[in-house]
């Protein structure tokens, strides 16, 4: 197989987001939540396999005709933002008016931060909340916390999407990726364990999903206030 080949096959990998976004939303709307976080987990997965894979083959100068960047962030948007922005209206966990100005935040303030030219630190970390919805909608909803407190999260992160703070990449950041890359995958993992228990209370997986959802929130900021010691 051609170096172009495979660079092709990255581009197509990369799409397959689409059609489990889709299958995400058809699981939405038929409300079982289950079924779209384990779709939204696997185009998770996915997104995490493809951008080392474009950067090893090299797919702007092997397979030029698909503008990768611009593909996953289309994606990036349905699966992050759009599914989980409607299963968090839909599902009732925040009633009434509350939805509806969650939606509104969600999906207003990632339209114009995905358009951000400024959305990427020198170190390959994100600057301000980098939209990961479909991170906190998930534990929302294994948690089931008082809609407040639910309000109050969506309305926080809105906001942390335009302040400079720093959002740690779990692949491309370097500084303390050998704790960011497993505690990434960690999540992936507990949140395929809570979908797929349908989110039982008893379930162990809410203690592994709050404990790494804290890290991969807070290790940017963490690095923005613990200076990096020379040479490392």
């Amino acid at each position: 197989m051609t170096l172009r080949t495979k660079a092709l096959f990255v581009h197509l990998l990369t799409g397959t987001g689409a059609v489990f976004a889709m299958l995400a939303m058809l699981a939405a709307v038929e409300e079982k939540w289950s079924l779209m976080f384990l779709w939204l987990v696997v185009a998770f997965a996915v997104d995490g396999i493809d951008g080392p894979l474009a950067r090893r083959y090299d797919v702007k100068t092997n397979a030029p005709v698909f503008d990768g960047v611009l593909l996953d962030l289309i994606i990036d948007y349905l699966t992050y933002v759009f599914v989980p922005a409607y299963a968090l209206f839909k599902s009732g966990l925040l009633p009434g008016w509350t939805g509806w100005l969650a939606i509104i935040l969600i999906t207003f303030a990632s339209a114009l931060y995905f358009s951000d030219t400024r959305m990427k630190t020198k170190d390959n970390s994100f600057s301000g909340f980098p939209g990961c919805w479909n991170m906190l909608v998930l534990v929302i909803f294994a948690l089931a916390p008082n809609f407040w407190v639910s309000l109050t999260l969506v309305t926080a992160l809105a906001i942390a999407m335009f302040l400079p703070l720093k959002f740690v990449h779990p692949v491309r950041t370097a500084r303390w990726r050998p704790i960011t890359l497993p505690m990434a995958l960690a999540w992936t993992f507990f949140a395929g364990w809570a979908a797929w228990v349908d989110f039982h209370p008893e379930s162990w997986a809410h203690w592994g999903l709050v404990l790494t959802s804290v890290y991969l929130l807070f290790a940017g900021v963490m690095q923005q206030i613990i200076p990096e010691r020379r040479g490392a």
